[in-house]
């Protein structure tokens, strides 16, 4: 799956110029691109033998003829893979997630190739130029915001929902006091709560690939709007906000 290599002191952070890789997809009509959330963080740094293509963020060649980019924010995307391809990418990292998760969230994309094209999202197939490695990474980038945005939606609507009747009994609206076991049942989904907020911040950082490359830049913009991104991110911080304020947590 992954070739070795002697990586033991990157930490891919900076964009690291390396060799031109060729992807042989002229021959296809189309690739699948799929993102999947599967868990609280990636610990890209205790990947220290694999021969990346790039980084920041850190993609990767994967099944016979593929490649998938690794998002520190617990999202794996992949391109051109099939489903026996990707299910053995997800257990090779296994050992390198962070609290997993179930990949139940998921985006899936068909990308197409075509020199000249105006690159954009239409009838659910993405154009695109050309197939290099940097317009896979901002691909990425948007596809996993937007599995992001949605786990972190229903997650901390959860976790809230849960620890309810524990505020309802702290704020003295409930005739029984809370037990010792239900106080720590609150303190742990509070902590989740301020550990996942940590996590959304990420959502609305622009990828580093953007600020020298207008191409780039324009092309992730176009796949801010087309996923609404930002209005979502906004949106989250704002439900956040709502149920904080209500739950007496501000």
């Amino acid at each position: 799956m992954f070739s070795p290599s002697n990586l033991a002191d990157q930490n891919f952070e900076p964009q690291t110029p390396l060799p031109s890789v060729s992807l042989n997809w002229s021959s296809k009509e189309s690739i699948s691109a799929r993102a999947s959330i599967i868990g609280e963080r990636l610990a890209l740094k205790s990947l220290e033998s694999i021969q990346p293509l790039a980084t920041n963020p850190l993609i990767v060649s994967a099944g016979a003829n593929g490649c998938a980019v690794l998002l520190r924010y617990g999202v794996v995307v992949t391109f051109n893979l099939s489903i026996i391809e990707e299910s053995k990418l997800l257990k090779t990292l296994q050992s390198h997630i962070r609290d997993p998760l179930k990949p139940t969230a998921s985006e899936v994309l068909a990308i197409s190739f075509r020199s000249n094209v105006n690159e954009r999202l239409e009838s659910e197939i993405l154009w695109l130029q050309e197939c290099s490695i940097e317009r896979l990474q901002i691909v990425a980038e948007a596809l996993g915001k937007s599995v992001v945005l949605d786990y972190y939606e229903k997650e901390i609507s959860l976790l809230f929902d849960s620890i309810n009747p524990f505020t309802t009994a702290i704020q003295g609206k409930n005739l029984r006091p809370p037990k010792e076991k239900e106080l720590l049942s609150y303190i742990g989904g509070m902590l989740l709560i301020q550990q996942k907020m940590l996590g959304i911040v990420e959502v609305g950082e622009r990828p580093d690939l953007t600020w020298d490359r207008p191409e780039l830049s324009r092309l992730y913009l176009r796949l801010e709007d087309e996923y609404e991104l930002r209005e979502r991110l906004v949106a989250l911080e704002q439900k956040l906000y709502s149920r904080r304020l209500k739950h007496g947590l501000l």
